[in-house]
C-alpha cells in the first residue's frame, strides 16, 4: 500500500491573521440583518412572520398550521366507541419508555363489569411530562391502540405536579377514537 503525502497550500501572510475570514462573516451577518428588517429575509412569508426575520410571534401566531403529519406532540389515552379505557395494563409502553416517564399500577377487572374480557386495567396511569422526550415508542409499542401522540406542543404548568398528567387528565386531552386504526397507513 502506497503512501500519497498531500502538501497543504501555504497560506499568505494575510491569510494567517484570519480577519479577512472574520470580516467575510461580519458583512454576512449584516447582509442578513439588513434583509430581515427590510422584510425580505428567506423564509418570512411562509411563516407568516412580523417582517423583522423569519421568527414566528408565539402566541399571537401559531405552528398549528404549519405542523407535518409526521409531528409527535403530547401522548394522551383514548377511549372506544362505548366510552371504554382501550388500555389494559399490559405495560408495555412503561417498559418501553426510555426517560420512564410512565408510570402504571394495573388492578383487576371485576365480576360484572362491560369489559371484563381482558385480565385487568390501569387504577393509575401517569406520565411525567418534564421527563417525556415525545419519542412515540409508547404509541408504536401499545397492542391496544390506546395511547396516541398529539398534536399539542405547548404543553405547560405553574408547578412540577402540574406537569404529570393522570389518567382522568390523560382520557380527557385523548378523547374518543373510533374503530381500529392502523398507525402505519392513513388513520381510518
Amino acid at each position: 500500500m502506497a503512501v500519497i503525502k498531500i502538501r497543504r497550500p501555504e497560506l499568505k501572510w494575510y491569510e494567517n491573521l484570519y480577519l479577512p475570514a472574520i470580516f467575510k462573516g461580519l458583512v454576512l451577518t449584516l447582509k442578513h440583518a439588513v434583509a430581515a428588517v427590510r422584510g425580505k429575509a428567506p423564509g418570512g412569508a411562509d411563516l407568516e412572520s412580523s417582517g423583522l426575520g423569519v421568527t414566528m410571534q408565539y402566541p399571537e401566531q401559531k405552528w398549528d398550521e404549519h405542523l407535518p403529519d409526521y409531528y409527535r406532540g403530547v401522548p394522551a389515552l383514548v377511549t372506544d366507541e362505548q366510552d371504554r379505557e382501550r388500555c389494559v395494563a399490559c405495560q408495555l409502553c412503561e417498559f418501553i419508555c426510555p426517560p420512564k416517564a410512565i408510570r402504571i399500577i394495573p388492578t383487576e377487572i371485576p365480576d360484572g363489569d362491560p369489559w371484563e374480557k381482558v385480565e385487568k386495567r390501569p387504577k393509575e396511569f401517569d406520565i411525567d411530562m418534564i421527563r417525556c422526550i415525545y419519542c412515540g415508542m409508547c404509541e408504536e409499542v401499545c397492542p391496544e391502540q390506546a395511547i396516541y401522540l398529539r398534536k399539542d406542543y405547548s404543553m405547560t404548568g405553574l408547578t412540577r405536579e402540574d406537569m404529570v398528567n393522570d389518567k382522568k387528565r390523560l382520557y380527557e386531552i385523548g378523547g374518543k377514537r373510533i374503530g381500529l386504526v392502523n398507525k402505519w397507513n392513513e388513520l381510518k
